[in-house]
């Protein structure tokens, strides 16, 4: 029954017009054979003309044909028919109907037309029975009648009432799809421009120092073979760490959570409950604070000179503060190696607070703003910015008045949650 109801109210929805049409058509019908003689079992007077009945007949009937789309227009049409039902007591029972129009009045208009139109329906009940006291009185007369109207109006509220509440269901059930695809696109779009800062941090400095190496040892190589090999050596190391960070960036996008393989694995000839690492090649977390030492010594190995100064301890840290610390000095550091020349030397600074509160410094006496960006053009000073902002901190970046460049980062204590 409920999906006959679904397809009846659909096929309604699509072919209105239909369904108005055999309404009013059966109750023309069921009209006009009540006009035939059914109507002078009740009616006061037997000897109404014909024309009477057939204009009430029509008027009561056909007008049902717009209900739906001008209701309260119908109802007034139709209640200067009913007062003259009533004052010649025809009493015909088409003015049923008016019960029908009261219907989609309630269905298809507010409250407020509602109740006026429930006044003015009831005026043909009270003519007729002041017109006819003698018959059932006109309490007899007035009461059931307006109760039964009432009684319409309250089921075609309900009925409104139910529709609204669908109706509101399914707009809400739409917005959340679109709320989800919309939140599904922004998480995309930021999960995005962090890989690309990560892949940017990765390869940007890895492949700078490895440069810097290359440069070394290939200059080294004819009078200090010794020094050459170890530029090699670092250079080996320095490439497997990279490709390690690299693999698992990689890794996070093509695996599930779960740890399986992608779809197609085997199709691919990868080995189903193999690693996706290369041999040698770790899995490692993201770089912290305690990882800052080894970062500086592989710059120290590429030829920059680097002094640090620590304050504090970085163990009560949350690890993605941690984070944010490490790549702006790892973004400093190779920003020195690219554009500071051969004769830079650097110095880091870095100091805890209380509350997760970080101030970090990194200059250089390198070749000032030559060949820098300052922060407009590339991707390394944007992200720094960027992942200083996160934590609502400030990320100062500029040339020293002489020579040199100076990166100040200051990180302020954690919000209470």
């Amino acid at each position: 029954m409920h999906r006959l109801s679904h397809r009846v109210r659909a096929f309604d929805r699509r072919h209105p017009l239909v369904w108005d049409v055999l309404v009013s058509g059966f109750l023309l019908a069921a009209a006009v054979n009540d006009m035939q003689g059914g109507w002078r079992n009740i009616t006061e007077n037997p000897d109404a003309p014909t024309w009477l009945l057939t204009t009430l007949t029509l008027g009561f009937t056909v007008p049902l044909l717009w209900r739906r789309t001008y209701p309260v227009t119908i109802l007034l049409a139709m209640l200067p028919l009913a007062v003259v039902n009533a004052w010649t007591g025809t009493d015909l029972q088409a003015s049923l109907t008016l019960l029908v129009a009261t219907f989609n009045i309630a269905l298809h208009t507010g409250l407020r037309t509602l109740l006026w139109s429930y006044a003015l329906t009831l005026g043909p009940i009270v003519v007729d029975a002041l017109r006819y006291p003698e018959e059932q009185g006109a309490d007899q007369s007035i009461v059931p009648q307006a109760t039964r109207l009432a009684m319409v109006a309250i089921v075609g509220v309900s009925y409104r009432t139910r529709q609204e509440y669908l109706a509101s269901l399914v707009e809400r059930a739409r917005q959340l799809e679109v709320e989800r695809d919309q939140q599904a696109r922004l998480a995309t779009a930021a999960e995005r421009t962090r890989i690309a800062r990560e892949m940017h941090d990765i390869i940007g400095h890895n492949l700078s120092v490895i440069t810097s190496l290359a440069d070394g040892g290939s200059y080294a190589a004819a009078k200090n073979p010794e020094r050459a090999a170890q530029a090699l050596t670092a250079i080996g190391t320095t490439s497997r760490q990279a490709l390690g960070e690299l693999r698992r960036l990689l890794d996070v996008l093509r695996a599930d959570p779960s740890g399986t393989q992608p779809p197609g694995a085997e199709r691919l000839g990868l080995d189903p409950l193999g690693p996706l690492e290369p041999p040698g090649v770790e899995m490692a977390p993201q770089p912290s604070l305690t990882d800052l030492d080894h970062l500086i010594e592989g710059v120290r190995s590429a030829g920059l000179p680097v002094r640090t100064t620590i304050h504090g301890q970085a163990t009560a840290l949350p690890p993605g503060r941690q984070l944010a610390v490490y790549r702006v000095i790892q973004e400093a550091l190779t920003n020195t190696l690219k554009h500071g020349g051969p004769d830079a030397t650097s110095t880091v600074s870095v100091s805890y607070g209380n509350g997760g509160a970080v101030t970090a410094t990194v200059t250089d006496t390198g070749r000032g703003s030559t060949g820098r960006s300052n922060g407009t053009g590339g991707r390394g000073l944007t992200g720094m910015r960027e992942r200083t902002a996160l934590y609502g901190g400030t990320l100062e970046s500029g040339p020293l008045p002489d020579h040199g460049w100076r990166v100040h980062l200051h990180l302020p204590e954690e919000t209470p949650q």
